[in-house]
């Protein structure tokens, strides 16, 4: 739920302090070209919650899912802004959907059986890609104003390889949007690439299987894009 009024929207605190620590790292990233961050807002006591609510100050612009180039662009830039962020002690803390899905897609937790899923996950193997802050759910937040460089929304924070974030944006572009299966093989030069998209459409299979959405239209909606990256070659690591 966001309420906007005027020049100020108003959502939710996430529980474990991730809002208020998400608040103090955009309040300090510099300006940049190539993406911009809505700016949190204090209350006047100086607290970036107040009754469990918090603020920020409304940006312009649509989201353009077939924007998928410049959706990655905008979190690329939004990633090395990040670079040098030390990972907060929530992470390891959350418990919900989105959660428990990232560690089951990088192995470290099991739980969810699908036969799709289980291919997928059989596939992967341990790759040596430095982990960061980045965004898991660029596609649908960043939005465009002509004018503006590109603002990113809604962090959803995880601490893995960047290029994993750029990975789910395409297995969603894939899945949701109509991204050519025959460009799944182009890697950006991000390496280890067919491995951060088998573990993006794992995670985003495990999480609508947590949150109890999966169908068989979903199946439907999955399998061509997942039997694409399972047929892709491995294109090596660092």
């Amino acid at each position: 739920m966001t309420w906007r009024a005027g020049s100020v929207v108003l959502r939710p605190a996430e529980a474990l302090g991730e809002t208020e620590w998400a608040s103090d790292v955009l309040s300090t990233l510099e300006g940049s070209a190539e993406f911009c961050v809505p700016e949190p807002i204090r209350d006047e006591r100086g607290a970036w919650t107040r009754e469990g609510w918090h603020a920020m100050r409304w940006v312009p612009g649509a989201a353009d899912p077939s924007r998928t180039d410049d959706v990655l662009r905008a979190g690329a830039a939004f990633h090395r802004a990040l670079r040098g962020v030390e990972l907060p002690a929530f992470l390891d803390r959350r418990d919900h959907a989105w959660a428990r899905a990232d560690r089951i897609a990088w192995g470290e937790e099991g739980g969810v059986r699908d036969e799709l899923l289980d291919r997928l996950r059989a596939a992967t193997r341990a790759v040596d890609l430095p982990a960061q802050l980045i965004h898991g759910d660029l596609l649908g937040n960043v939005l465009f104003s002509s004018g503006r460089p590109p603002a990113v929304i809604d962090w959803a924070p995880y601490w893995r390889p960047a290029g994993y974030a750029a990975a789910i944006v395409v297995a969603d572009a894939a899945c949701w949007h109509g991204y050519p299966l025959d460009r799944l093989g182009d890697d950006r030069g991000q390496p280890e690439w067919r491995q951060l998209l088998l573990r993006a459409l794992a995670f985003r299979m495990a999480t609508l299987q947590l949150v109890g959405s999966w169908s068989d239209e979903l199946n439907r909606r999955h399998t061509p894009v997942a039997e694409a990256v399972l047929a892709l070659k491995e294109t090596g690591g660092r």
